[in-house]
């Protein structure tokens, strides 16, 4: 049973990680899937633990080191990231096609 239940683990970690893999360039919690694949793999899977213990301590420190920025820098860091994910959503839309949902005046390419 400890066999199985580990396979099921791996199995729907390594989906939800694979999953967030896909959406990180599209506007979305692309990352938090990743981490959240993270955790379930974490729970049975030690180097899965080891990356997670990795991945925390970068985010702390990054934004421990965004915190110590006079207000000029996060404001231009959340500018630059703002213009990233409206550029992403720009190109994903212009690729895919704009929904038949969206409205006829949201300034996008029809």
């Amino acid at each position: 049973m400890d066999h199985t239940y580990r396979v099921a683990v791996g199995v729907v970690g390594g989906v939800v990680v694979a999953l967030g893999l896909v959406t990180i360039p599209l506007p979305g919690p692309g990352w938090l899937t990743v981490i959240a694949g993270l955790f379930v793999l974490a729970s049975e899977f030690f180097w899965a633990e080891r990356l997670l213990d990795f991945t925390r301590r970068h985010v702390r420190a990054w934004t421990e080191w965004l915190g110590r920025q006079p207000s000029w820098v996060r404001m231009v860091v959340g500018a630059g990231t703002a213009a990233f994910v409206y550029g992403v959503l720009v190109v994903t839309l212009h690729m895919t096609g704009v929904p038949d949902w969206v409205p006829g005046w949201v300034p996008l390419w029809r």
